[in-house]
């Protein structure tokens, strides 16, 4: 079997380089490419594939296309986050639905409502799932809709970015004013759209979730925790926090799985989790995040169906930690989504080809 692998390799000198660049401020160049993957994360993920056959690497660059085409796999992994614009998580899979290469993971239309906040609250909020309130901005001509009746502390993130890119400190305000400031400042460093999300004052999770339909499972919830931070952090997952304060030098303890909360409270936020999980459509796996309300009540924030898988543990990478508390290796987790999607194309099991001389 000839599986395809296609990713998006970070340049070996992003975010290393600036890696204790941003503090209170945020300088826009540290996160240029800080959802690509690096070569380790790439090699790990080949390495686990290889079971099934012979792993073709793809980059989701310049022709892919082509390469895609004249590659002739039989299946693809898809862990490309894409290069630009706001249905860029979409491309690749789009590209192998054209050229009729069947895909793991969700197809076009989920990746780009997943990776637009506001189309991702609204769908969340017809179905009824709880998430925080929110306005947003399209232009500087929109700036004033911040002062128009919103409660506050507010939260403000530009629409379409992953991994915390444009999530810094700076980006919790709690007047009007501050937050028309630092919207303009976000609409013309990223050229796109601002959420402004109300800031809900509980516990933050995540959640990783495998399989699709009534089969799909949640594994071991996720808890941040906060006090881990530096000293007067704000408690959130952001940008200093995941790829700032974390160093090899002094690493952040800041994932608790499974999650020390009451069995009732892990229950309800699995449950939001898988709720999102499906009216998004998401295919194979997804991490959902959430937080809690002063109520304790958890709202989704957002929904990442291309999650980060970086395999070493020291990374903080949070669908293999849950993995492993799962008690699966990360062999087994890449290779457990890939049999999911598998049999989700085929009806058919994937097997190792060491085990047993071939797919079934």
């Amino acid at each position: 079997m000839r599986i395809g692998l296609a990713f998006n390799q970070r340049p070996d000198d992003d975010v290393a380089e600036h890696r204790d660049a941003v503090r209170t401020t945020y300088e826009p160049l540290t996160d240029a490419y800080v959802e690509w993957d690096d070569q380790e994360t790439i090699d790990a993920v080949r390495n686990a594939l290889s079971v099934f056959g012979d792993v073709i690497p793809l980059e989701g660059v310049d022709d892919f296309p082509a390469r895609l085409r004249e590659a002739r796999v039989d299946f693809l992994f898809n862990m490309a986050e894409g290069q630009r614009g706001p249905s860029r998580e979409a491309h690749v899979p789009a590209i192998a639905e054209f050229l009729g290469v069947p895909y793991h993971g969700s197809d076009p239309l989920t990746l780009a409502i997943t990776l637009h906040k506001v189309r991702t609250k609204e769908i969340l909020l017809q179905h009824g799932i709880p998430t925080a309130a929110f306005a947003w901005v399209e232009s500087e001509h929109e700036l004033g809709v911040l002062a128009n009746g919103h409660r506050y502390p507010v939260f403000l993130k530009p629409v379409w970015e992953g991994s915390s890119k444009g999530i810094a400190e700076a980006n919790y305000v709690e007047t009007p004013g501050q937050a028309i400031e630092r919207a303009r400042e976000l609409l013309v460093t990223y050229r796109q759209p601002v959420l402004a999300e109300a800031f809900l004052p509980g516990e933050e999770f995540t959640v990783a979730i495998l399989g699709n339909g009534a089969e799909a499972r949640a594994l071991p919830i996720i808890r941040y925790r906060f006090d881990e931070l530096p000293s007067g952090a704000l408690p959130i997952m952001g940008y200093e926090a995941k790829w700032t304060w974390d160093t090899l030098e002094a690493e952040l303890q800041i994932l608790e799985c499974p999650a020390a909360v009451p069995s009732a409270l892990t229950k309800e936020v699995q449950a939001t989790a898988l709720a999102a999980y499906r009216v998004l459509g998401c295919r194979d796996w997804s991490r959902v995040d959430l937080r809690l309300d002063e109520n304790g009540t958890p709202h989704v924030l957002e929904l990442n169906p291309l999650p980060g898988i970086i395999p070493d543990p020291a990374a903080n990478s949070c669908f293999p930690r849950a993995a492993a508390a799962a008690g699966m290796t990360y062999d087994e987790l890449i290779q457990t989504a890939a049999k999911i999607a598998w049999r989700r194309i085929s009806g058919r099991e994937l097997m190792a080809t060491t085990l047993a001389g071939g797919v079934t």
